[in-house]
């Protein structure tokens, strides 16, 4: 099993890269593990405090729930993963069955910045992309996918989702095997991770 990290800030096209290289590979050989589906249930929280919570954060994710799935998966073995809701920030009652596949991908913005994760990662891809192109697009999803205005995205950037992008983030991308710039939009960056891929499939 190989287990490719795709990691960048966020609204900077690793969905895009990650589609795209799935489109390029043979189907059923890849599964993906979004790190978004392991934060942190927080049904404990008053529902008016949970938009106060920083996802940006790599405090916000239930990591050793992750590194526990995958290190299922590599033994052979099925899991449950979970279901996460931004809109009401708990996780669902139900769960999504995933099979071991030839390749895991696990995506996030927080993916290359866990210790326990980073060691099990075969692969370690870093997606880049222009800050003012990434706020464009984070403003775009979370009008139409979370219900929110413009001034409450741009209020969350300037108070949590900047920030932490440069504690967090953007200090994670020295540990990339792999940086894509541009996103989504380079095709030569996802072809060269594919040849990877395709390597170890053969």
């Amino acid at each position: 099993m190989l287990i490719v990290g795709i990691a960048g800030g966020t609204g900077s096209g690793k969905t895009t890269v990650v589609r795209k290289l799935i489109e390029m590979l043979p189907p059923g050989e890849v599964v993906i593990l979004p790190q978004d589906s392991y934060y942190r249930d927080n049904s404990h929280i008053p529902v008016e405090q949970r938009q106060n919570i920083n996802f940006d954060h790599p405090d916000s994710v239930e990591w050793p729930l992750l590194i526990a799935h995958l290190a299922e998966l590599k033994a052979g073995r099925p899991i449950m993963m979970p279901i996460y809701s931004y809109l009401t920030c708990v996780r669902s009652q139900e769960t999504i069955p995933i099979r071991p596949a030839e390749v895991v991908v696990v995506e996030g913005i927080l993916v290359l910045a866990d210790p326990g994760l980073r060691s099990m990662l075969d692969i370690k891809v870093f997606v880049d992309a222009d800050a003012d192109d990434r706020l464009g697009r984070v403003i775009q999803r979370d009008i139409v996918e979370r219900g929110r205005s413009v001034l409450m995205v741009l209020e969350r950037y300037n108070k949590t989702v900047k920030p932490s992008h440069l504690q967090f983030i953007e200090p994670s991308k020295r540990y990339a095997d792999i940086i894509i710039p541009g996103g989504g939009e380079n095709l030569v960056g996802i072809e060269v991770l594919r040849t990877i891929v395709e390597k170890h499939l053969r």
